[in-house]
């Protein structure tokens, strides 16, 4: 039997998307993810820039409620490290109202940078400014679907809240009950149990101003599933919490003979698109600042009250060391154009002239 000849090479499967290591740098980094993921090349990817002067006021976007965020019964949480980042798995009694569907709490993760010179470290900005961190909680909807994995493939599976992270001088103590773990979990894969506390104290204290639009995962698989929130109110962490937070994890695992630190595992903004991003606040709306923003305005007005009253005193007693001078002043003028009483200056009299 003759065969007939082909041009055609053999095929070779590509490599499975979940077989493949991604990294944020190198061989499968960022450009390179939606070659392997293709959702990551979509139209509706996070995260993005928030341009302030092109939200559009929404004013149906009501302040959202964490549910059960408080109660963590005295049950640990588990803190892992899965080579990208330290996550940090809730319980389902934890949730989100605030949504048309009650949306479960499944795990929070953080996004940093090195300290480098680029100063990165969030992955949304605003007005292209850069946090130095960026907190993420993620829920699913269980209103409508089984799961996480599930609903993570769906437009309304997802909602994640984003915190932008500010570093100060005063050191934050919500985030200790986090970072001070950092060290049991040092390399990728490693897991340890971490003693419970109050989720809801890493949020902003300000949860009815925030941002909303519709995007997606920022780490592969990059499914466009997400409805974001982006708190405008920032939180404030030290320095050196912040130093913690970007040195000691690696991506690495323990028996890797080389180490590599888990540092800017943030991705880069995407295009916005089609998209609007909306606004729960009106910038021109006093009722809408928050508490934090009222009190350093009062206090600005406080100032320049202080200020304006010290400039007035100034003037005031500037202008009655002056008056009593000038009233010397013209009293010894006064007092020089006198004679001395019945002396009289004689005038030469003018004998009246005859014309010839």
């Amino acid at each position: 039997m003759e065969r007939r000849a082909t041009n055609e090479r053999p095929w070779t499967a590509a490599p499975a998307a979940e077989e493949v290591t991604w990294t944020y740098t190198g061989l499968v980094g960022q450009s390179e993810w939606s070659q392997y993921f293709p959702n990551c090349g979509g139209n509706s990817q996070s995260p993005v820039d928030v341009v302030t002067t092109q939200t559009k006021y929404d004013p149906s976007l009501i302040p959202l409620t964490p549910v059960g965020y408080s109660q963590h019964g005295n049950r640990p949480f588990t803190l892992y490290n899965n080579g990208h980042t330290a996550v940090i798995e809730l319980p389902d009694w934890m949730g989100l109202a605030g949504f048309p569907w009650l949306f479960t709490a499944v795990q929070m993760h953080l996004h940093w940078g090195s300290g480098g010179p680029s100063h990165g470290g969030s992955e949304h900005t605003i007005n292209g400014l850069s946090a130095d961190a960026e907190l993420h909680v993620v829920h699913y909807n269980s209103e409508l679907y089984a799961n996480m994995s599930t609903a993570m493939t769906q437009k309304d599976g997802l909602a994640v809240l984003g915190i932008l992270i500010v570093t100060g001088e005063e050191t934050n103590p919500a985030f200790n009950n986090i970072l001070n773990y950092l060290s049991r979990i040092r390399h990728a894969d490693q897991k340890v149990f971490i003693p419970g506390f109050d989720i809801q104290s890493l949020l902003p204290n300000d949860l009815g101003r925030y941002y909303r639009y519709n995007g997606s995962l920022t780490t592969p698989p990059c499914y466009q599933s997400v409805i974001w929130t982006l708190f405008h109110e920032r939180v404030q962490i030290s320095k050196a919490q912040l130093l913690k937070m970007e040195t000691i994890l690696y991506s690495s695992k323990a028996e890797e003979p080389d180490r590599m630190l888990l540092q800017d595992n943030y991705r880069s903004t995407q295009p916005l698109n089609h998209r609007v991003v909306f606004a729960s606040f009106s910038a021109e709306s006093w009722k809408e600042l928050s508490s934090g923003e009222v009190t350093a305005i009062v206090i600005g007005v406080m100032c320049g009250c202080v200020g304006l009253a010290v400039i007035i005193r100034f003037i005031v007693k500037t202008i009655r060391i002056k008056e009593p001078e000038k009233a010397k002043e013209k009293k010894q003028e006064v007092a020089l154009n006198m004679t001395p009483e019945g002396e009289k200056k004689e005038e030469p009299s003018q004998s009246p002239q005859t014309e010839p």
